[in-house]
């Protein structure tokens, strides 16, 4: 079983992140977004924007969303895209982007770096300020949309893994609003029912 409570340390308090410059990036098709300047790489990799995947360096849909919604990113040869029509073309890609977007601005926004999950839905790997390129992430933080039913068994499931990782694992509900709220998630075991399935083994 897994208990979640509510999760204090992604606040507001701290801060938020340093404002980076802008950068120029192409959108090409299939809804990706490149980077080919290298000085702009380099504003971006220290500030845990994008990756670099073989020649390429490329933003996630996520990221490109916000930086483009902080007026951080030009879009070389799109004088006329607006965060509307870069969202609906994401949105042909990836049918969570919403859900994605929302978390990752608001972890953005609170002064966190996150990048790709590993794969529990809507997921991100979460560094404490400060520890990006220094430590490993220390969350791993998965997304729930409110009213979305989910099985026990599959939540406990995602909180193991997470937990065998050396991670915590953080559950970020998104409301009907658009607000995210943030529950540290872990498991809880229930000795007596263990002792009883034992003894009838």
């Amino acid at each position: 079983m897994s208990s979640a409570t509510p999760r204090e340390s992604f606040s507001n308090s701290s801060g938020t992140e340093e404002t980076p410059p802008v950068v120029e990036a192409r959108l090409v098709s299939g809804g990706q977004v490149l980077v080919d300047v290298q000085r702009f790489q380099d504003e971006l990799r220290t500030r845990g924007f994008g990756e670099k995947e073989d020649a390429k360096y490329i933003l996630k849909p996520y990221e490109a969303l916000y930086l483009l919604q902080t007026k951080r990113l030009l879009l070389v040869g799109q004088d006329g895209i607006t965060f509307d029509s870069l969202f609906d073309i994401m949105a042909k890609h990836d049918k969570s982007i919403m859900s994605k977007f929302l978390i990752y601005r608001d972890l953005r926004s609170r002064g966190y770096v996150a990048k790709e999950g590993f794969g529990f839905g809507n997921d991100f790997r979460v560094y404490e300020r400060g520890d990006y390129e220094k430590k490993p992430a220390k969350y791993v933080v998965f997304g729930i949309n409110e009213g979305t039913n989910i099985t026990s068994r599959s939540f406990y499931e995602s909180v193991e893994q997470i937990e065998k990782m050396g991670k915590e694992a953080v559950v970020a509900v998104i409301e009907r609003r658009g607000e995210v709220i943030y529950y540290k998630a872990s498991k809880m075991a229930f000795i007596e029912n263990k002792h009883r399935q034992e003894n009838k083994a």
